[in-house]
C-alpha cells in the first residue's frame, strides 16, 4: 500500500493547485496589456537595446496592439492614413474574437521581431497565452481566431516597419572620428562608437522630414573665456561640483542608460537600464492605470505617446549628428578641468540638443492631451532598479525635470536642454493635433 501514499498526496497537492489557480482573480484586459508592454520593455533592457531603437520598437507595437483591438470598440478609429504609408490593416475573421487578446498577441508579436532574444518573448508569449486561456467563456475556436488575427495585424505592421528605411541604415558608414576639437569624439571609460549616426534617415511617423522641428544653431565652438560655448562648459563645470542631494537624485532617477559601464582596476562589468522611451512609456502605463482606463483607450495611449517618442528621436539624432557638439566631459578635461568626472556616465553621440529634452515634452504633451494638464502622478518606473518613486504635479513638470536632469548629471549643457525642450514640444504638438484615435462624433443633420 505504501507506493499509493505518494501518489495520492500528488494527487491532492494537483487538486489543491487547481483549486487555488481557480481561485485567482482574472486579470483584465488592460492589465494584460500593460503586461505585455513590460514584458517587452524587459526585454529589451536584457538586450540593451538602444534609445533610438526602443522607441522605434514600442512605435511599431504599439500601432499593432490598437490596430488589432480597435474592431472591437467602434468609438476609435484607424490610424491608416494618420501615419506616414500606413494602410488599412487587415479586417477580422468572420466569428468571435477577443479583441483584447487579438491586441496583446499583436503587441508581443511585433515586440518579438523587433527585439533580439526571440526565445525570451516565445516564452512570456506562451504565458500570456495562458493567461488568455484560463478565462470564462474563452474556448478553442476562439482562442485560435483571436491570435491568428493578432498576428495578422502583426504581420500588416511589420511588413509597414521593413520599408521605414531600417534596414539601409544598417549597412550605412560609421561616424568618422576626427582630431578636430569642434566634433564629437567617443569619452570614457568605454570610448564606444557613435549609436546610431544614420537615423534621421529613418521615415518618421507624423513628421514631414527628421529636420522639420530643427533647433536653432548650436552655441559655436569658442574657447574664448568670454564666449557662449565656453560659459555654458563652465557652468556645467560649477554645478557638478556643487550638487545637491535633491539635484542628485534627479539626475540618478532620470538617468535612463541602457548600458553603463563601470571599470574598477582591471575589472569592468555593466548594469543594464530602462532607456530614456521606456522611462515615458512606463508613465504612460502608471497614468492609465490611474485614469482606469480600459484596454482600449490604453492602446489608444501607448499607440500616441510612442509615436511621439519615436519621432522625438528622430527629430533629435538629426540635429545631434549635424552639429556634432562635444560632449561636457570632453570640453570641461581638456579646457577648464583635467580631473572633472560628470555625476553620470556620458551617453555614446554628440550633446547637441539633449535627446531627454526633445522626448520628454513630446511625450507630455501627448499624456496632457489624455489625461488633462494637471493629472498628477506618482511616478514608480525606476524602483526595479532601486530608485524611489517621485511625485509630479502634471506631465509637463516631470519632462522639465527629465531635460535639467541632464544638467545635474554633467552630460548636457544648458542650451542643448532649452532648445532641446522647444523642439519636442513641436514635435508633441505635431502628435497630438494628426493622431487622433477617437471617432469624430457624428454631425445633427441639416447643420
Amino acid at each position: 500500500m505504501r507506493p499509493i501514499l505518494p501518489l495520492a498526496a500528488g494527487v491532492l497537492m494537483a487538486g489543491c493547485a487547481r483549486l487555488g489557480a481557480s481561485r485567482e482573480p482574472q486579470r483584465s484586459d488592460a492589465d494584460l496589456l500593460h503586461q505585455a508592454v513590460q514584458d517587452v520593455t524587459g526585454t529589451m533592457v536584457f538586450d540593451i537595446v538602444s534609445p533610438p531603437q526602443s522607441a522605434r520598437a514600442y512605435a511599431y507595437a504599439g500601432v499593432a496592439a490598437y490596430e488589432a483591438m480597435r474592431p472591437g470598440h467602434p468609438g476609435y478609429r484607424t490610424l491608416a492614413g494618420q501615419l506616414a504609408e500606413f494602410t488599412a490593416p487587415p479586417a477580422p475573421p468572420a466569428g468571435r474574437v477577443d479583441y483584447g487578446l487579438a491586441g496583446v498577441r499583436a503587441y508581443l508579436s511585433v515586440g518579438r521581431m523587433l527585439t533580439f532574444s526571440r526565445a525570451r518573448m516565445d516564452s512570456l508569449r506562451a504565458a500570456m497565452d495562458a493567461r488568455f486561456r484560463g478565462r470564462d467563456g474563452m474556448d478553442d475556436a476562439t482562442f485560435a481566431r483571436s491570435v491568428a488575427y493578432g498576428d495578422s495585424v502583426a504581420a500588416h505592421v511589420l511588413r509597414w516597419a521593413g520599408t521605414d528605411r531600417f534596414l539601409q541604415t544598417r549597412g550605412s558608414a560609421k561616424y568618422a572620428v576626427t582630431a578636430e576639437p569642434a566634433r564629437w569624439t567617443p569619452t570614457p571609460p568605454a570610448y564606444m562608437d557613435a549609436v546610431e549616426p544614420n537615423w534621421a534617415r529613418l521615415r518618421p511617423f507624423v513628421m514631414d522630414s527628421a529636420s522639420q522641428f530643427r533647433p536653432a544653431p548650436a552655441h559655436a565652438f569658442d574657447t574664448s573665456a568670454a564666449s557662449p560655448f565656453m560659459r555654458e562648459a563652465r557652468e556645467t563645470h560649477a554645478v557638478g561640483r556643487a550638487l545637491t542631494p535633491e539635484q542628485t537624485a534627479i539626475a540618478n532617477f532620470w538617468e535612463c542608460n541602457p548600458y553603463t559601464l563601470h571599470v574598477q582596476g582591471h575589472t569592468m562589468f555593466a548594469t543594464k537600464k530602462l532607456s530614456p522611451g521606456g522611462h515615458w512609456v512606463g508613465i504612460a502605463g502608471l497614468a492609465a492605470r490611474r485614469a482606469n482606463a480600459d484596454a482600449m483607450r490604453a492602446a489608444a495611449v501607448y499607440a500616441r505617446v510612442s509615436v511621439a517618442l519615436a519621432d522625438g528621436f528622430i527629430s533629435a539624432w538629426d540635429e545631434k549628428f549635424r552639429s556634432n557638439v562635444p560632449r561636457p566631459e570632453t570640453v570641461i578635461n581638456k579646457y577648464v578641468d583635467p580631473a572633472w568626472e560628470p555625476l553620470l556616465q556620458t551617453p555614446p553621440f554628440p550633446e547637441y540638443p539633449s535627446g531627454h529634452s526633445v522626448i520628454s515634452p513630446a511625450a507630455a504633451a501627448v499624456l496632457e492631451d489624455e489625461f488633462g494638464r494637471d493629472f498628477a502622478f506618482a511616478d514608480s518606473t525606476e524602483t526595479p532598479w532601486g530608485l524611489p518613486v517621485r511625485s509630479y504635479p502634471s506631465f509637463a513638470a516631470a519632462a522639465k525635470e527629465a531635460g535639467i536632469s541632464r544638467l545635474y548629471g554633467g552630460i548636457h549643457f544648458r542650451h542643448a536642454i532649452e532648445e532641446g525642450a522647444a523642439q519636442g514640444a513641436r514635435v508633441g504638438a505635431l502628435v497630438v493635433g494628426r493622431v487622433r484615435t477617437r471617432a469624430e462624433p457624428a454631425v445633427a443633420a441639416g447643420r
